[in-house]
């Protein structure tokens, strides 16, 4: 009884209009499965969902990288510095992604200041093109998702008891030694769990592709919606959609079999 609220919010709010695009994936004119056929059997469609997974993952393990040093450094701040330093990371948690992504074009343009700074600074003869490519939009799919992959390597790193690198130290092994013995393995559900989390939702991105990339980075979601917009394909939409879907579940799957679900858990 507890969990019926929840239950009959999911189901009215998620499951129903899944059932109904369902579907709407099997309602093409030309029989059951022929969007799904079309979907699968068009090489750019294929191009398409190859693209959206590795720019998913480029994007999470850029996370990834640049999540390690700064949740190890919050692991070692006390008090306000603490407090200062987890408001920085929550700060962009609070602000439209379509505002962020807009500031990055205006950041991010031929003769914006980022170029004008390089150019300043005599880094670079020419300004340089990072924006309406993949370039711009890694930085800017890293900017939204970057506290994802923070909180819960920050939640794996604050549990390892620090008596254990002192332990370490007293045995002779030099700071890398403790690393690669020590945190690195104590860190692993941290570090996956953010790998899961960013890698599921850069999957799903929409906005920041769209606008940083131009037209010109196509993924599934801008796909999706081309369909709908455009083409009024409805039946093709849907399929697309439950294809990036039981990907998604296939990925997720994978991973829960790679990393039993407990571990994930600890992470949190």
């Amino acid at each position: 009884m507890l969990l019926l609220p929840a239950l009959i919010f999911m189901t009215g709010a998620f499951l129903a209009p899944l059932a109904k695009l369902l579907e709407q994936s099997l309602s093409d004119p030309r029989g059951t499965f022929a969007a799904y056929a079309e979907i699968l059997g068009s090489s750019v469609y294929r191009r398409v969902l190859l693209h959206t997974l590795s720019t998913a993952l480029i994007v999470t393990a850029i996370s990834i990288v640049l999540a390690c040093p700064t949740a190890f450094l919050l692991t070692r701040l006390k008090g306000a510095r603490l407090q200062v330093a987890f408001w920085c990371v929550l700060a962009p948690l609070w602000i439209s992604s379509l505002v962020r992504t807009f500031s990055w074009m205006l950041l991010l343009e031929t003769y914006g200041p980022i170029n004008r700074l390089l150019r300043a600074a005599h880094l670079t003869a020419a300004p340089l093109k990072l924006l309406f490519n993949d370039t711009g939009v890694y930085i800017g799919m890293v900017h939204v998702l970057l506290p994802y992959a923070i909180l819960p390597m920050y939640a794996a790193l604050v549990r390892i008891d620090p008596r254990l690198a002192l332990a370490s130290e007293g045995l002779g092994a030099g700071p890398w030694m403790t690393f690669r013995r020590v945190y690195l393995p104590l860190s692993l559900p941290g570090v996956a769990a953010a790998a899961m989390l960013v890698f599921l939702i850069a999957l799903g991105f929409f906005v920041t592709p769209a606008l940083l990339g131009g037209g010109r980075n196509l993924t599934v979601a801008i796909l999706i919606q081309s369909m709908v917009d455009e083409r009024l394909a409805w039946p093709i939409a849907g399929a697309a959609s439950f294809v990036l879907l039981t990907a998604t579940l296939a990925l997720l799957l994978l991973t829960a079999r790679l990393v039993p679900l407990r571990r994930f858990m600890g992470a949190f």
